[in-house]
């Protein structure tokens, strides 16, 4: 170049270009949490945590005591002879949470008071004769679940299908007998239980020379107690 002082100034320059270069060659990289690229979030990353109390769910369950005992009383009609106060004793076990099997024994007392109106002899040897019963059957739970007395108190309960045979015995006769229906049954405590059962139980019946199939119904309540 003819002019000494601008080649000076360009040499200046280009030596200052490369001195900046290789000083940042030397100087180590950002952290990835250092502003840039880096340090963006994914777009689907939530920010705000909620806070949730999660709440114990307790499953309500049949106690697991598996044999009962109790008595029965309520109210037993028999097919034309209207109805009638019965008592019994009824004996389980429970097969599993939701099946059990049941031996019922229980008796009324049938009178033929109506009949007599009509026939003074009445069809019964006696006005009042004794029914009595025995059945094998078996249940089912089919809605297992809770009864809340106010907002802290819970009781266990179950409302159960049954259905099994047996033998009825009236008039010096015995009948064989099927007996159905349902029940309701509320825990009190592991060990106790009061339930009602609503069952009927149909037999043939001979009287006046024709046999007959009959439908006796039964109301009953009780007390069982487990162990």
């Amino acid at each position: 170049m003819r002019n000494p002082a601008l080649a000076l100034f360009f040499l200046i320059t280009v030596l200052a270009a490369v001195s900046l270069g290789a000083r940042a060659a030397d100087e180590p990289a950002a952290p990835p949490d250092a502003a840039g690229a880096t340090s963006e979030k994914p777009a689907n990353e939530q920010v705000i945590e909620p806070k949730v109390d999660r709440r114990e769910l307790r499953i309500p369950h049949i106690p697991s005591n598996d044999f009962e005992f109790g008595p029965y009383a309520g109210i037993f009609n028999t097919e034309n002879f209207g109805a009638a106060r019965v008592l019994g004793v009824r004996a389980g076990y429970h097969v599993t949470e939701d099946i059990f099997v049941e031996a019922v024994y229980g008796q009324t007392r049938v009178s033929d008071q109506a009949f007599r109106q009509i026939l003074p002899s009445g069809l019964f040897p006696k006005q009042l004769e004794t029914l009595r019963y025995y059945n094998l059957s078996a249940g089912f739970n089919v809605l297992p679940g809770e009864v809340f007395f106010g907002r802290s108190t819970a009781k266990v309960s179950a409302i159960y299908l049954i259905a099994g045979v047996g033998s009825t015995q009236f008039l010096d006769q015995r009948h064989l007998t099927v007996n159905g229906g349902f029940g309701v049954r509320l825990f009190l405590a592991t060990w106790a239980a009061v339930q009602m059962d609503l069952r009927d139980h149909v037999f043939a019946l001979d009287l006046l020379g024709t046999r007959k199939s009959t439908q006796n119904v039964e109301l009953t309540g009780g007390v069982t107690l487990f162990f």
